[in-house]
């Protein structure tokens, strides 16, 4: 039996997104449909939810999750930074509101069987979308000593991240590193165990770090910041729910307010193409979760929304 995916800070993120009950919203990041669900109840049936998520058998769990509301939530397999194109084929214009939730599902973590996690012993692919792209496994299997050290300092800043890629690459002239468990072992004896976090396991870094670089995660973040603009309506809503630094920086930079600069709007920094004076963040430092909801979920602990209007 699969564990409910507890979707983080939902009742705010439906709050800030939902600006008109009749409106069409976008859920980019829909996994399991848990987020997708409250907007559901709160929108249908007038309203219309476009259900958006590059992992096929997430949105199948979502689509049973759904169903109930019928055309009210469209199910459609894609990634969030192509969501320019998803509306266009559906002759949509500018929508009310998107949301993203950029963090993994229960269902990734626990029951994909990808190597998600640190303590499971599976195949390390660590892809969300399986029908593209190379997997964990084969990127640290083939790529360079010095290339690995900049991917785990670049992508998770591991402090260890030289000597975490000459133990790997040390591992995989015996033979390919080939499972999460052996990935994790490697990390864990590999950083001196007085050095070790306290909060988090020796290897969540580096899992984080495979899992960015296999996916593309911040190009495609820095992508769909620069675009999103575009796609909303006046007064419509953009909210992202992040997880590390690396997405909040990019996020925060995305949602800083411009100003206009003799009658021409300034261009956003390291994001090409974006508008930046065409939305205002309503939220400057970022909202966390409630004291409760960690305690209840304590993968949401580090979590940080940021939202932004369309004006």
């Amino acid at each position: 039996m699969l564990t409910a995916h507890q979707p983080v800070m939902v009742d705010e993120a439906a709050t800030y997104l939902i600006t008109a009950p009749d409106g069409i919203y976008v859920d980019g990041t829909a996994g399991t449909g848990g987020h997708s669900l409250e907007i559901c109840k709160r929108i249908a049936p007038e309203g219309r939810l476009i259900c958006l998520d590059v992992d096929r058998t997430s949105l199948r769990l979502a689509e049973e999750q759904l169903a109930s509301f019928g055309d009210s939530a469209r199910i459609v397999k894609g990634s969030y930074v192509d969501l320019d194109r998803v509306l266009q084929q559906a002759g949509i214009g500018k929508v009310h509101g998107i949301l993203l939730d950029l963090g993994l599902s229960s269902y990734q973590l626990e029951h994909s069987g990808r190597g998600f996690s640190f303590l499971k012993d599976e195949p390390l692919d660590m892809r969300m979308d399986q029908d593209h792209g190379i997997s964990a496994g084969e990127l640290i299997n083939t790529i360079s000593m010095e290339r690995l050290q900049e991917l785990l300092w670049h992508y998770a800043e591991e402090r260890w991240a030289k000597r975490i890629a000459r133990a790997i690459i040390e591992q995989r002239r015996k033979g390919p590193v080939a499972t999460s468990r052996e990935l994790a072992r490697i990390v864990e004896t590999t950083i001196p165990l007085k050095h070790h976090p306290r909060k988090i396991h020796p290897a969540t870094k580096t899992f984080q770090a495979l899992r960015i670089a296999v996916n593309e995660e911040l190009q495609n973040l820095a992508d769909f910041l620069s675009k999103a603009p575009s796609m909303l309506r006046s007064g419509g809503m953009l909210v992202v729910i992040s997880y590390h630094s690396l997405e909040d920086r990019l996020v925060k930079q995305a949602f800083r307010e411009h100003k206009h600069v003799n009658g021409h709007p300034r261009k956003l920094p390291g994001l090409p193409g974006a508008e930046p004076s065409l939305i205002r963040a309503l939220t400057k430092k970022g909202l966390r979760p409630s004291q409760a909801e960690v305690v209840a979920n304590p993968r949401s602990r580090s979590a940080i929304m940021r939202v932004a209007e369309r004006i």
